[in-house]
């Protein structure tokens, strides 16, 4: 099946599910509104640079991309709009099958990428009603509206928080099922309130102060410690974050007890 797209005089165009695609790339790409370099294009969606190139140009001609000098494409109005569609549909579907199926947060966006496509707005506006009306998928991505609302927030990567620095985990990158795993085992979730204790240098050990949950190394123990390098901060694109104390103010006022301390490490 394909998916619509809005014309000025009302119509709707259809929309092959690789045409889909390519506006939800260079949407991920530009952040919303921003440009996107045929290069990354082509790198995100893992296909050979002069086969963007003239997928571009199409899209370009349909009036869903436009040019921008020395920068690459952006989306039209029109194309934005698209991308937002298949977006909501994507994370919807991404929604439901977490909460209405169970399905584990690092298999259902394998499951979307296949549905997203085939699925109608009618049946995707009814599973968000069957689940609530969710605002973000299971790993924290905010869900657009049936009106192309968004909440597009750009908050702080964890791996530019200074040592000192809480925060809560907003979002997670879905795109590695081992590292959604591993993240579930560390109990780094969004949701989850994490502070940054010690950074070593040259991208060394990252301790962190993460809500009931003991990660840390004691020499000869048999303590659960977990390794995992400095990439693991790139996919834990979203976190809010204060500068206040965060071992008092955050952790003993949820727990009523201490800190407990996880450290990442580099394999």
């Amino acid at each position: 099946m394909s998916a619509t797209r809005d014309e000025g005089s009302g119509t709707r165009e259809a929309l092959t599910g690789p045409v889909e695609d390519y506006l939800k790339a260079i949407y991920a790409i530009g952040k919303g509104t921003g440009a996107a370099a045929t290069n990354e294009i082509a790198q995100r969606l893992a296909l050979a640079p002069a086969s963007v190139s003239g997928m571009v140009r199409r899209l370009a001609d349909q009036g869903l991309l436009a040019y921008e000098r020395y920068h690459g494409v952006k989306l039209t109005e029109s194309g934005r709009r698209a991308a937002l569609r298949t977006l909501r549909r994507h994370r919807v579907i991404e929604a439901y099958l977490a909460e209405a199926l169970g399905y584990p947060w690092d298999r259902v966006h394998p499951e979307a990428e296949r549905l997203e496509h085939a699925a109608s707005d009618e049946l995707v506006d009814r599973m968000a009603a069957t689940i609530g009306e969710p605002e973000v998928d299971p790993h924290g991505a905010p869900i657009p509206t049936r009106d192309g609302a968004v909440d597009e927030t750009e908050y702080r990567s964890l791996a530019e928080m200074s040592v000192g620095v809480s925060g809560s985990v907003v979002r997670v990158s879905d795109e590695d099922p081992d590292m959604l795993r591993y993240l579930a085992e560390l109990a780094i979730v969004p949701g989850k309130r994490v502070t940054v204790k010690a950074r070593a240098p040259y991208d060394g050990p990252i301790t962190l102060a993460i809500t009931l949950i003991t990660l840390d190394f004691k020499d000869g123990g048999a303590s659960p410690v977990r390794g995992v390098g400095a990439a693991i901060f790139g996919p834990i694109e979203r976190v809010t974050h204060d500068v206040t104390d965060p071992v008092a103010s955050v952790f003993d006022s949820v727990t009523g007890g201490p800190s407990e301390q996880g450290t990442i490490t580099s394999l």
